[in-house]
């Protein structure tokens, strides 16, 4: 006779539930943007009412960090990985995943935007990116040459910031830097004298989104595969 699974106990359905949430949520952010997402909204996606958000979260502010925490699980679960390594070709992002990472993005300006102008959540969001940075650290320091001058802290806070800047750039509609330049300027920061890798080495297409790296990227587009 087959025995029926044991009940959930109360934390895991609390568990289930905030992860429904977030899911929904980061689907009507990336859709609506920051401002134009309603919390009924996000519960009906999710399956619930919108009593669960509150049960579950403080506010939209609070919901919106819940995302970003889980976006950054995502692009952080693997580590880091070798900025001088050839992504394959069959590795390419689709144009859903680049759309749903602009929007997502477009979404967490407006939500800067906000959090500037309070102290607890520019705290808050100063935390998770300082989690990036973290990340782009543990890379740096892997590839820290004995005579280089930059700790790995520095460097890994300047390839975040090129990662950041040409994401912003990107999204203002400018042309000058892709993915391949994006990928290049990344490993010339690792890498001065390009005793490494040569810019025509990348397996970076020409024209390719430079919203975040590629690894990223295609790290998004797994998750977002094995959420539908």
């Amino acid at each position: 006779m087959t025995s029926l699974p044991d009940p959930l106990s109360r934390r895991d359905r609390q568990r289930q539930t905030r992860e429904a949430l977030c899911f929904a949520a980061r689907a009507v952010f990336t859709r609506d943007g920051y401002h134009g997402a309603r919390l009924d909204v996000i519960a009906r996606e999710a399956g619930f009412s919108k009593g669960a958000v509150y049960s579950n979260f403080s506010g939209k502010a609070a919901l919106f960090l819940a995302v970003v925490d889980l976006n950054l699980e995502t692009a952080l679960a693997e580590g880091g990985w070798d900025v001088f390594e050839r992504a394959a070709s069959s590795e390419t992002v689709g144009e859903a995943t680049t759309e749903a990472m602009r929007g997502f993005a477009l979404a967490t300006l407006e939500f800067i935007a906000v959090a500037a102008r309070d102290e607890h959540l520019s705290a808050e969001m100063a935390r998770r990116m300082q989690v990036l940075t973290d990340g782009y650290t543990a890379i740096a320091q892997e590839h820290l040459a004995p005579e280089e001058h930059f700790s790995g802290e520095e460097l890994g806070a300047l390839l975040s910031a090129l990662d950041q800047g040409a994401a912003l750039l990107t999204l203002a509609g400018g042309a000058e830097i892709d993915q391949r330049t994006l990928q290049a300027g990344m490993q010339r920061l690792l890498d001065p004298t390009g005793t490494r890798a040569e810019v025509g080495d990348l397996g970076a297409r020409p024209g390719a989104s430079a919203l975040h790296h590629e690894v990223i990227q295609r790290r998004v587009a797994q998750a977002l595969r094995g959420q539908s």
